[in-house]
């Protein structure tokens, strides 16, 4: 063959090739074919099967959804044991019995930078579903409803908001709490506003009397006043400027991963298995101390569990 005829051939060769090419890379999946980049293959569940671990985010002091009691090691609480029920789900979607589960320890500050880079695979404690945090993670449907108050001492003249001008008044850090008291500062005339670390640390400043009142979610709240040498000594006051729904966090764009989790979720739900859990946790002695936090179901958790969703409001 003569060069000039081998150097067509060759050149009409790999056109041909370019043209096969750009017909397979826009070829619709076959059945059961998962397009490249799909969370099911790629995300979560994918990197759980490799390492044969799921990591948990757990915080160590919001009672009762996820806190340390009795076991320095092994987180307790409501929001656990919804978690447990999403590791029985991941085992039985990848069909591996002997999963290992490991826990990570998160704070309000860094719980959503942790599961967005990948560190913990899913964090169910008491964190808010927000148009804000929707932009960084995922949520699961939502498992619990609160409203921001206040605990103070009886003793304390603090009824409402309205009560704090010209005193201190302590939150969390990194929470919608914090920041919607921020926002409002001014407005209701608040002398400080101090952020400590976590919820066990904005109580003992409350105790200690470095501020008047501390701002929560009206059940977190509930779970540190349990804490108290003498619970009632303190009280829950003030009218919710603020509702909230809570969710499990996991991260953004992992379809498949979501849809395990939401399953596990919509399966406690449909049981009945919630009533049990909700039961165990807000009307029951709880541990370290045995209190009963006494705190029934509202009708707003009526009505997600009965119509379970993933807004924030």
């Amino acid at each position: 063959m003569s060069p000039k005829r081998s150097m067509t051939s060759l050149l009409f060769t790999s056109a041909l090739i370019l043209g096969l090419s750009a017909c397979s890379d826009n070829k619709a999946p076959a059945s059961g074919e998962k397009p490249a980049g799909d969370a099911s293959t790629s995300g979560t569940l994918d990197k759980i099967k490799k390492s044969g671990t799921i990591v948990l985010g757990y915080r160590d002091s919001s009672i009762p959804f996820s806190y340390i009691a009795d076991n320095p090691n092994q987180p307790v609480g409501y929001a656990h044991d919804l978690q447990l029920k999403v590791v029985d789900a991941v085992k039985q979607k990848l069909n591996m019995p002997d999963l290992k589960v490991r826990y990570n320890l998160v704070t309000s500050q860094n719980r959503i930078p942790l599961v967005s880079n990948g560190t913990v695979d899913l964090e169910c404690g008491s964190t808010t579903n927000n148009k804000e945090r929707q932009q960084q993670v995922d949520f699961s449907l939502g498992f619990f409803e609160v409203g921001s108050r206040l605990l103070t001492a009886k003793d304390s003249g603090v009824k409402d908001f309205a009560d704090l001008k010209g005193k201190k008044l302590v939150t969390t850090a990194g929470t919608t709490s914090e920041r919607y008291i921020r926002q409002h500062q001014k407005e209701l005339g608040i002398g400080e506003i101090i952020s400590s670390k976590d919820h066990a640390e904005s109580f003992l400043m409350l105790q200690n009397g470095r501020a008047a009142a501390f701002m929560m979610d009206d059940i977190l709240l509930a779970g540190e006043k349990s804490k108290a040498s003498d619970p009632n000594k303190w009280e829950i006051v003030g009218t919710a400027p603020i509702h909230e729904i809570y969710g499990c966090m996991l991260r953004k764009g992992d379809a498949g991963f979501k849809q395990v989790v939401n399953d596990a979720i919509k399966t406690t739900y449909g049981s009945g298995e919630i009533n049990k859990m909700y039961q165990k946790w807000f009307q029951q002695p709880i541990p370290p101390k045995n209190i009963n936090l006494n705190f029934p179901m509202s009708d707003q958790l009526k009505a997600l569990i009965a119509t379970p969703h993933d807004r924030d409001q």
